[in-house]
C-alpha cells in the first residue's frame, strides 16, 4: 500500500490501528460518536463491533492520538472499559503513538558527515 491509499493526513508510515472496548454505548450515543470520530483529520477508518462492545480505529499517530480520540468518545457519555487488559493496552498505544510521533520529528545524523563550518581537506 501507498499513502495514496489512505485518507488526506494518513500517512502509511505512521499508520496505527487500535481497538478499545467502551461501556455505557446505546444505539444513539455511538452512532454519533463514530460520526464525529470519523471526520477527525489524521483518520484512516472507524468501525464499532457490537457483539464486543469495542471501537476499531485506524490513524496516523503523528497527526492524531488517543488522547483526541477518547475526549470525543467521553464527551458523548461513553466510556473505555475499565478493566486491566484495556488500562494495559491504553498505556501501551499511547507510548507507541508518542514514540511514533518522536521518530516522525527526529532528524537523522550521521558521524561520516563533516561538522557544520569545517573545511574539508583537498587530497
Amino acid at each position: 500500500m501507498t499513502d495514496l491509499d489512505h485518507r488526506v493526513g494518513v500517512r502509511e508510515n505512521s499508520l496505527v490501528v487500535r481497538n478499545l472496548r467502551l461501556t455505557n454505548v446505546t444505539e444513539k450515543n455511538i452512532a454519533v460518536l463514530v460520526e464525529e470520530i470519523d471526520q477527525m483529520f489524521g483518520l484512516d477508518e472507524v468501525s464499532f463491533n457490537r457483539n464486543k462492545e469495542s471501537i476499531h480505529l485506524a490513524y496516523d499517530a503523528v497527526n492524531l492520538n488517543l488522547d483526541g480520540i477518547e475526549e470525543v468518545i467521553r464527551k458523548h457519555g461513553v466510556d473505555i472499559h475499565d478493566d486491566w487488559w484495556t488500562h494495559t493496552k491504553e498505556g501501551y498505544y499511547n507510548f507507541c503513538d508518542q514514540n511514533t510521533k518522536d521518530n516522525f520529528e527526529h532528524k537523522p545524523w550521521s558521524c561520516h558527515r563533516t561538522p557544520p563550518g569545517s573545511i574539508k581537506r583537498k587530497r
